[in-house]
């Protein structure tokens, strides 16, 4: 089968690699109709590449087809069209039993101290072979896969496997007032989406980014904005708009973004060049982090009101303004989305035909696996006004 292949810092290429095969009773084979490019991907690019080996198959938004399933298999069938969640959980484990499915103690990687494992997302997190490929072997197919109905196109249901419980979490957590103000650090397609989810439910809705053309989407669906690069302080900016108090809540979308960050991006590609047993511990120790969106939420946010992080960090020893934090009274939230705990609640609107949080038009680019390799490149330098885009193998 072909499939997108990480072969080197900055280096991705589709190649021809093995057929995935039945391996647990519990398994499927899925085909895949269609699979995002996620932000998160780019951290693969060059930020996590000592956790990477050359041929490892990226991706963790896919959705298709199941064409095999195991002997133990018995709720899902040859033919049934599925979304797979980016986290591999079991469903029935102690943290599972809890909802927290990017926790779950079957899957976790003990040997890097981390979490639930991920579809294509490095050593750190499984080596689990990713979905932007034609095939996608996925466990616990019982449980893990979430079968969507026949009828409304992939882009309805796809952004089930990330985009949307990450951001329906990100809104959760955040935990804002019906009457209160979010705001939202970030409109790439996470914080695009979560201004959606908020907007449905009635919040007022601040959203801060740089690019023009992801500010002028959010607007257009009736988010205010602010363009990062027009102000002088972004927290004084919201209090302005906020009766001086701040906002509500903020979710910060944007992450550890090293690739945006010059000085973080030449220590990253320092570490790179080092031998991986020394790369790897340094990564996991080092502050490598592009801290300004989270700085600027905790400055932005009101006295007594909550941070909810949805965008990935990845340093250790990153300084955070834990005086500040204490004296305002803050509430940090933060994790990979528990995406199993929230399918059911987001499913009334995909099948909704008003298609309340516009996912058919969320995407913008649909391109073939063959040009997985450009649209990275064009992606992380955020050209060609590409914000969400989908591989159709």
């Amino acid at each position: 089968m072909k499939a997108v292949t990480w072969q080197g810092p900055s280096k991705i290429s589709v190649e021809d690699v093995p057929d995935p095969t039945i391996q647990d009773p519990s398994d499927a084979i899925v085909e895949i109709t269609t699979t995002g490019l996620c932000g998160s991907d780019l951290h693969l690019y060059e930020p996590l590449a000592p956790f990477m080996t050359p041929g490892d198959i990226v991706g963790h938004e896919p959705m298709g087809i199941v064409r095999e399933v195991g002997p133990g298999v018995s709720k899902l069938k040859v033919g049934d069209r599925v979304v797979v969640p980016f986290n591999i959980s079991c469903g029935s484990c102690w943290t599972c039993e809890r909802g927290l499915y990017s926790q779950c103690e079957t899957t976790q990687n003990h040997e890097h101290g981390t979490g639930a494992s991920l579809f294509g997302f490095s050593s750190l997190y499984g080596a689990v072979p990713g979905g932007q490929a034609e095939l996608l072997r996925v466990p616990f197919a019982d449980f893990l896969p979430v079968k969507v109905p026949e009828g409304p196109v992939d882009d309805r249901f796809v952004f089930l496997s990330d985009v949307l419980p990450t951001a329906w979490q990100g809104v959760e957590y955040a935990d804002c007032p019906a009457d209160g103000t979010l705001l939202i650090m970030g409109a790439g397609p996470i914080g695009d989406m979560a201004a959606r989810i908020a907007m449905h439910r009635g919040i007022r809705v601040i959203v801060v980014d740089r690019v023009p053309e992801r500010l002028a989407r959010v607007r257009s669906r009736g988010a205010e904005t602010i363009d990062l690069d027009a102000v002088d302080d972004v927290a004084e900016e919201v209090r302005s708009r906020t009766g001086g108090r701040g906002a509500d809540a903020v979710i910060d979308a944007v992450g550890m973004e090293a690739h945006g960050n010059p000085v973080a991006e030449k220590a990253i590609k320092a570490v790179g060049l080092l031998p991986d047993a020394v790369a790897q511990p340094l990564m996991k120790s080092a502050g490598f982090d592009r801290l300004a969106a989270l700085h600027a939420s905790i400055d932005a946010v009101r006295r007594g009101g909550t941070v909810s992080l949805l965008g990935v960090y990845g340093g250790a020893a990153d300084p955070m303004p834990l005086m500040q934090m204490f004296d305002k009274q803050l509430q940090l939230r933060m994790g990979q989305a528990n995406v199993r705990r929230w399918t059911d609640d987001i499913m009334p609107l995909l099948v909704d035909d008003a298609d309340p949080l516009g996912t058919e038009q969320f995407v913008t680019h649909r391109l073939p696996l063959a040009e997985a390799p450009e649209a990275y490149a064009k992606f992380q330098g955020k050209q060609d006004e590409m914000i969400k885009v989908v591989f159709t193998p």
